[in-house]
């Protein structure tokens, strides 16, 4: 598969919403094992009834497969995920790539326990703005916030 091969098209909220949760929780199973797999189960549910369907998804596939998804509120990424066995292959890069060219400027939050998203987005660009300590449903796990502009 090459990075050139894979073509990013708005959520199809009827057929994506499954395939599209399983690639956020595996991905988060790996990226954030410090929140545990019953929190993440239970946040699950949000995925698919509110999150997705409510954000501007854009979904990258290759073979019309989901690999991976950007989901923004207007210029905050809400979530970028990408199937575990598919990460470091660019994927996640088009679709930061393809937000930056609809936004002209992104943000972000990131868990600071999640050195990889940290590098990736540091590599890319992102500035720290500011962090604090909890987590949106105030849990003890740091967050920087973070800023890209084109």
């Amino acid at each position: 598969m090459e990075n050139q091969d894979v073509a990013i098209r708005p959520i199809d909220v009827a057929t994506d919403i499954q395939k599209l949760s399983e690639i956020w929780f595996h991905a988060s199973l790996k990226a954030h094992p410090f929140i545990g797999e019953p929190r993440l189960v239970e946040q699950r549910q949000l995925i698919e009834q509110e999150y997705l369907p409510k954000a501007e998804t854009w979904v990258a596939c290759w073979r019309g497969e989901p690999l991976g998804f950007i989901s923004l509120m207007n210029r905050f990424i809400g979530g970028l995920f990408i199937a575990p066995d598919h990460q470091g292959l660019g994927i996640g890069r088009k679709l930061i790539a393809h937000a930056l060219t609809l936004k002209g400027e992104l943000a972000l939050e990131v868990y600071t326990q999640n050195e990889q998203a940290v590098r990736f987005y540091a590599a890319l660009g992102f500035i720290e703005r500011s962090r604090r300590n909890v987590d949106d449903f105030g849990f003890p796990y740091p967050n920087a916030a973070l800023q890209l502009k084109a």
